[in-house]
């Protein structure tokens, strides 16, 4: 008996009819939800219910954050676009053109996060703009929120449908 084909026949080491790679699709597209610009939305949430010192600390630390974003925007942002555009055309080439699954699977979780990490960029640099209104905060982070989970929800969409499709389309493994 082969000790790795017994593991392998366990273990399917697909991406798409993987159980790990599903779980880390939730978690990612979980914690993206939760953490708005690095902020949990449960703090955005008490600020606006509390006030006094849960908007204060709200405030503080959204402003920060943006401010942090912003600077690495402005340092890097050339070089990040650059390497991240080339690391998804390579994933996207690899993937649907040479139809490697991994990579497929990998770009199915990367594209939708850089959407997402650039409409990041852009609420900071509004919130900046705005200055340090609090109510102004927590409205354009409650629309960032709003904004990643719909792209979280097409990304979940669009990638179980191309997973159950390749599922079916390759049969089971060793078939």
């Amino acid at each position: 008996m082969d000790w790795y084909a017994t593991v392998f026949e366990l273990i399917d080491m697909r991406s798409f009819s993987n159980l790990w790679y599903w779980i880390a699709l939730a978690v990612v597209w979980s914690t993206a939800s939760h953490w708005v610009l690095g902020v949990p939305f449960d703090m955005v949430l008490r600020a606006k219910r509390q006030g006094g010192q849960a908007e204060e600390d709200m405030v503080a630390i959204v402003s920060v954050n943006v401010r942090r974003l912003q600077y690495i925007g402005q340092v890097a942002g050339i070089w990040i676009m650059a390497i991240g555009s080339g690391l998804l055309t390579a994933l996207a080439i690899l993937g649907f053109w040479y139809w490697i699954e991994f990579a497929q699977a990998i770009f199915l979780l990367a594209f939708p996060m850089s959407v997402v990490g650039l409409l990041s960029l852009r609420a900071a640099r509004k919130i900046l703009a705005e200055a340090d209104d609090a109510e102004a905060m927590r409205s354009r982070l409650t629309r960032h929120r709003l904004h990643t989970q719909l792209i979280g929800v097409v990304s979940i969409f669009v990638t179980s449908l191309w997973g159950m499709w390749q599922n079916m389309s390759l049969g089971p493994l060793g078939a």
